[in-house]
Formats: structure tokens, sequence, C-alpha cells
């Protein structure tokens, strides 16, 4: 029985590199907006709220981060029936608004980014352009 497991780990690096990539979609996008990323466990490594944006964006933000870390899945793909629920029973953690994205590297969960103050399209863009900026797999 094995009793350690190799992991991987999102560095300082990328999440500075993540944060200047979604900001730079950001302003590109005239939205400002809150940013938030956290690792496969949910702990928060990097936040960041533009000037502008919604400040009960940054919230929803670290939501739909840990919606994605905790899934492996994009917060959007949170299925209807259970939205209600599952965000009445985890106090908020847990969200199907759009705007959450995995973090991964070749299938490997490192982690999950969330974006919110904009239109949930925009929010995505964000998002995937911080996904882009360190290579991690695209989402759709």
């Amino acid at each position: 029985m094995a009793y350690l497991a190799d992991t991987k780990a999102l560095t300082h690096k990328a999440v500075l590199d993540m944060l200047a990539a979604a900001v730079a979609e950001a302003e590109a996008q005239g939205q400002p907006q809150c940013i938030s990323i956290v690792d496969a466990s949910a702990v928060p490594l990097g936040e960041l709220r533009m000037t502008g944006s919604k400040v009960i964006s940054r919230k929803s933000a670290r939501a739909k981060a840990l919606t994605a870390a905790s899934t492996g899945k994009p917060s959007d793909t949170v299925p209807d029936v259970v939205r209600a629920g599952i965000g009445m029973a985890t106090g908020g953690v847990i969200t199907g608004l759009p705007g959450g994205l995995p973090i991964a590297f070749n299938g490997v969960l490192v982690g999950g980014i969330g974006v919110g103050s904009g239109t949930g399209p925009q929010d995505i863009a964000v998002a995937a352009a911080a996904l882009a900026a360190i290579g991690a797999d695209p989402q759709e």
C-alpha cells in the first residue's frame, strides 16, 4: 500500500503570470474584473480586485474558482437541478455561475480560477486567457 503520492502544484510565478494575463484581457475588454486563483485543495493562491470591478464579485469569483478546483470542470457545468441546493448546502462555496475554470496540465488538476464582474462570456474569456498564459489545458 502506498502512503505517498506525487503531486503537482502551481508556483507563485504561475499565479502572477495568470493574474497579469487575466488583467490584460479584462482591460482589452474594457471590463474590470475580480480574479481568484486557488490550488487543487481550494487554498487561495492569488486574488485581485481590479479598480472599478463590482465588490460583491470578489465573493463569486472565489466561489467559481473553488467550484472548478473541486469538480475539475467549468463552474457553469454544475447541473441546473442541483445549483440552488448545492449552493445552499455549501454556504455559497459551490456555484453554477460561468467564469470558473479548472487549471490542469495534461489532465492533472492543480487548481481553479474564477473571474467575476462581467458577463458570463467575458468572465470565461478572462479565465481562459490566464490558462493560456501558463500553457494549462484549455477549457471550453
